[in-house]
């Protein structure tokens, strides 16, 4: 089976990729699953339940979150009511939301999604590794193929706990940074990652902000408003296939699609 992640969605310019982009990737890459990292999609910052119904209606399956996850107050109504939307695995037991996801369909595998959240740099959260074996040993009784997100500042901690998780899961891709990296690679044990699948939205930009607003706030260290850019605008992520039997991946290939807006 192949299943597409597409990183960080940046505001609305994001959003307008996924929506183009997707159907086509879906139908010419023969797609069975689509996870998306939405945790940016309102207006750069957050996610509501409007901005989730674009993202899904695009073809995703699953969406994703990170330390944004509750900047929108509109969130609690996505929480509560929508179950393929997934906040950290690792925030506190009684957090509102779910962690952890399975997509079944028609002829095909059941395909477990796992969201967690890193603690380097990042808010103080419970540990993932210790909170994520228990969730993948809970999963593999349903099924091999398991998922992760794994929303975290620091490379070091997202390779660790890809390597402890090496032949457990199928997948760990990496969001947070907006940087795609260079490193996919698929373990011994048959576990694909990639430290960061960069983010879809605006790339002429700081990481999809307006370029100035932040040059001033590094030269002055005065708050600044960081509107969302606009320019050249990627949709990026990762393309796995992976072995329905097993969970094992084949391979991992970073993606990188320009959307460009019609013209006039």
């Amino acid at each position: 089976m192949k299943l597409l992640f597409i990183a960080d969605i940046v505001g609305q310019p994001g959003r307008r990729a996924v929506k183009e982009l997707v159907p086509a990737l879906r139908s010419t890459l023969r797609v069975d699953v689509v996870v998306a990292n939405g945790e940016n999609s309102a207006g750069g910052s957050g996610i509501t339940p409007k901005t989730a119904e674009e993202i899904f209606s695009a073809g995703v399956d699953i969406i994703t979150s990170g330390d944004h996850v509750w900047d929108q107050k509109e969130v609690m109504e996505l929480i509560q009511n929508e179950p393929r939307f997934l906040r950290p695995l690792n925030y506190p037991p009684d957090t509102p939301g779910r962690g952890s996801a399975v997509v079944r369909k028609e002829g095909m595998p059941p395909v477990a999604v796992i969201n967690l959240q890193g603690r380097t740099f990042m808010p103080a959260l419970e540990n993932p590794f210790l909170c994520v074996l228990e969730e993948v040993k809970r999963l593999r009784q349903e099924t091999p193929i398991i998922f992760v997100d794994f929303h975290a500042e620091a490379t070091s901690e997202k390779v660790a706990l890809a390597r402890m998780l090496d032949g457990s899961v199928s997948a760990v891709v990496g969001t947070h940074t907006h940087v795609q990296t260079a490193d996919e690679q698929v373990f011994p044990g048959g576990t694909a990652y990639l430290s960061d699948g960069g983010f879809t939205g605006p790339h002429d930009s700081v990481i999809g902000r307006e370029i100035e607003p932040i040059i001033r706030r590094f030269l002055t260290g005065m708050p600044q408003r960081f509107e969302v850019a606009k320019g050249r605008v990627l949709l990026q992520g990762a393309l796995l296939e992976l072995d329905n039997s097993t969970g094992r991946a084949w391979q991992i290939e970073r993606i990188s699609r320009e959307w460009q807006p019609p013209a006039g």
